[in-house]
């Protein structure tokens, strides 16, 4: 089980700012989390709840994975977004978190805008292993074969609660919103980033959950041999959303590694 609730990231909570839309807390050295494909910014609940009040201002924005035009759908477009975002906020340099999809678009920021990143932490990345973007995947219609995958996302399927299975099964018969999930999963595949890897110098922090079974504990170690600068940390009895299973066991290595590896040069 998650070791407490958290709610607060809800859609009354977020900035709306021009073209942007954007949970905002805190102050201090710019976190900026990229949600993935399936998460919502309530996913890091857990993480906005606890650095704004040691010295970070923890920025969520909602990425634009179903609105964008069909050829600005894919990861780099993705990492173009977030880089106007980032000015548009007049950050200078930020800390990077990004889960899986999210992982991806950070690692793909870093490689693009180095000087832009001042530590980048990855939980449950693509990036590598693609499968996890859509194997077998969406059977539209099928209630329950979408409540087996999302559960399958979690060590304890227990986390996923109907309010999340309702959100992936109402995503997936979507038709718009179903062409653009295959459209990112097409991308991802396409943006494998193992030979950018080891050319990315930036402090990387790998969280990763030992039983994740859409990105296998192999990809993290694999991660972590190309990162030249990355350090990797597990969390048992965890699967792929290593932030929302175990929030506090997440912060605490998260703290630690904000503390003695990133740059904090901003």
């Amino acid at each position: 089980m998650p070791n407490k609730p958290y709610q607060i990231i809800k859609v009354s909570n977020l900035i709306k700012d021009g073209k942007y839309e954007y949970f905002e807390a805190g102050e201090g050295t710019p976190i900026i989390i990229l949600h993935g494909l399936m998460g919502g910014l309530s996913n890091f609940d857990g993480v906005a709840n606890y650095f704004p009040s040691k010295g970070y201002k923890v920025v969520i924005p909602q990425l634009p994975l179903y609105t964008q035009n069909i050829l600005k759908t894919n990861v780099k477009s993705f990492a173009v977004y977030v880089k106007n975002f980032i000015n548009y906020k007049g950050f200078n340099r930020v800390i990077l978190l990004g889960n899986s999809l999210g992982g991806h678009i950070a690692l793909y920021f870093t490689k693009m805008y180095p000087e832009k990143v001042c530590g980048l932490v990855i939980t449950g990345s693509s990036g590598l292993y693609e499968s996890a973007m859509g194997d077998s995947y969406p059977k539209r219609g099928d209630y329950e074969y979408i409540k087996k995958k999302a559960q399958d996302v979690f060590y304890n399927p227990d986390v996923a609660t109907p309010e999340i299975i309702d959100d992936v099964y109402a995503t997936v018969n979507d038709r718009i919103k179903l062409i653009k999930t295959l459209t990112i999963a097409k991308s991802a595949i396409r943006h494998n980033m193992a030979k950018d890897l080891p050319k990315m110098h930036v402090p990387t922090g790998i969280i990763w959950g030992k039983q994740d079974k859409v990105t296998p504990p192999d990809v993290a170690e694999e991660f972590h041999r190309l990162l030249p600068n990355s350090s990797l940390y597990w969390i048992d009895k965890c699967g792929h959303a290593a932030m929302m299973e175990h929030p506090d066991e997440f912060n605490k290595i998260l703290e630690e590694w904000l503390e003695t590896k990133a740059e904090h040069k901003v």
